[in-house]
């Protein structure tokens, strides 16, 4: 849900921007200044989780970036539009990040790769979801009752969110220490493969992790990933409409092609890197692969059925990239201030979610083509992918599973 709230802008737009007279330009501000309040609030949402606890800090943003996604229907001005994409990022930036500290605490590392890509699978389930349903309803909610098909998309997808906020508690454990439904012998094992491959008394203060330098290029990496990936996440709809499909039901049944090859991809890969311990390679492995079919997306444009191809190709190694890559981050910055160096690394990591589709909202309002900018973010994320691999040779390593 939280995918589909940030995203739904994306297919949106196609109504959005020609009933209140939006630029290119204004939506590619809207869609990146999201990532600039997130970016800004990551680290102020993982101290409130400190002391709230990340259950009670997943049921506020998740029923704040409901109520937001909701009032967008009301929209009439740019910076009416800019303001709530704002407060959209400053709620979602306490979710994402949270969960990652959260299955931290439930899974040691060579367990944890699975884990996280059936949480991250999350993302490509809205991504299957997402475009279709939104471009249903902004053809067939279309009028009814007065209102376009966009102002009906955002509280029909947004309020939800509210009601899933309020399940999170009756739903969810803190830890495995507060889990009724594990067994005192099962509470004790997970502790103890927990802290045999990372005692939080070996491990660093978030003043020390400052100080680290791998921190900083690990923020460098994640900020060539969001760059890129919001290449795909809020233009699919518009690079498909550029190869001849009008029909808005039908973008969005196309653009939900990649998210559905990256749903079985991150799956596959992620089950695979537990078994084979090849972590590290995986990851950049998937750099590599996405920067490759990013960079040939524009010479594709004269074929609809290759465009799709290299889309999911980019989309599924983009989006396998996020679970694994936050797999490892905990393993490289470990000790009493993880939590708050993962925030620090989504933090910074994010702003390139900001230059990414402002960027490519100007080149295309400008020069009429988003090809510059496609190539400059697929050789951005394949050069994080190498500084992936520099930077993690010695702390990226899982041991051989004991048969």
């Amino acid at each position: 849900m939280a995918n589909i709230d940030r995203v739904n802008v994306g297919i949106a737009q196609l109504q959005m921007k020609s009933a209140l007279g939006f630029t290119d330009a204004v939506y590619g501000i809207g869609a990146g200044i999201f990532f600039l309040s997130y970016a800004l609030f990551v680290l102020p949402n993982s101290f409130v989780m400190t002391r709230l606890g990340a259950l009670k800090t997943i049921m506020i943003v998740t029923i704040g970036w409901g109520c937001v996604s909701t009032l967008t229907m009301f929209v009439r001005t740019p910076s009416a539009f800019y303001t709530l994409r704002f407060l959209l990022g400053v709620f979602e930036a306490g979710f994402y990040p949270t969960v990652v500290y959260y299955l931290s605490r439930w899974y040691p590392l060579e367990r944890r790769s699975t884990a996280f890509s059936l949480f991250s699978s999350g993302i490509v389930i809205s991504g299957i979801l997402a475009y279709p349903l939104s471009g249903a309803i902004l053809k067939f909610m279309h009028d009814v009752g007065g209102l376009s098909g966009w102002q009906w998309m955002f509280p029909l997808e947004g309020l939800p969110c509210a009601v899933l906020g309020l399940l999170v508690p009756m739903l969810l454990d803190e830890s495995p220490e507060a889990a009724d439904w594990l067994s005192t012998r099962e509470k004790t094992m997970i502790a103890a493969m927990l802290e045999a491959e990372a005692p939080a008394s070996e491990g660093q203060t978030f003043a020390q992790i400052l100080r680290n330098p791998r921190l900083y290029a690990l923020m460098a990496v994640y900020f060539s990933f969001a760059a890129a990936i919001s290449v795909l996440q809020f233009w699919t709809p518009t690079i498909i409409r550029s190869l001849g499909v009008t029909d808005v039901a039908l973008i969005g049944l196309y653009s939900a092609i990649p998210s559905a090859v990256s749903l079985i991809a991150m799956i596959t890969i992620g089950v695979h890197t537990d078994r084979t311990r090849r972590l590290r390679e995986s990851i950049v492995a998937l750099a590599m692969v996405g920067a490759a079919a990013l960079c040939l997306l524009p010479l594709a444009s004269a074929s609809l059925v290759l465009s799709l191809v290299l889309l999911s190709v980019a989309m599924a190694a983009q989006l396998t990239f996020i679970p694994l890559f936050w797999v490892s981050v905990p393993a490289c910055l470990p000790g009493p201030g993880t939590a708050n160096a993962i925030a620090a690394v989504a933090t910074v990591g994010l702003l390139g979610g900001v230059l990414s589709p402002t960027s490519i909202g100007w080149l295309k309002t400008h020069t009429g083509s988003m090809s510059i900018g496609i190539y400059i973010f697929g050789a951005l994320f394949a050069a994080g992918g190498l500084l992936y691999a520099r930077t993690t040779r010695r702390v990226v390593n899982l041991r051989p599973r004991k048969v």
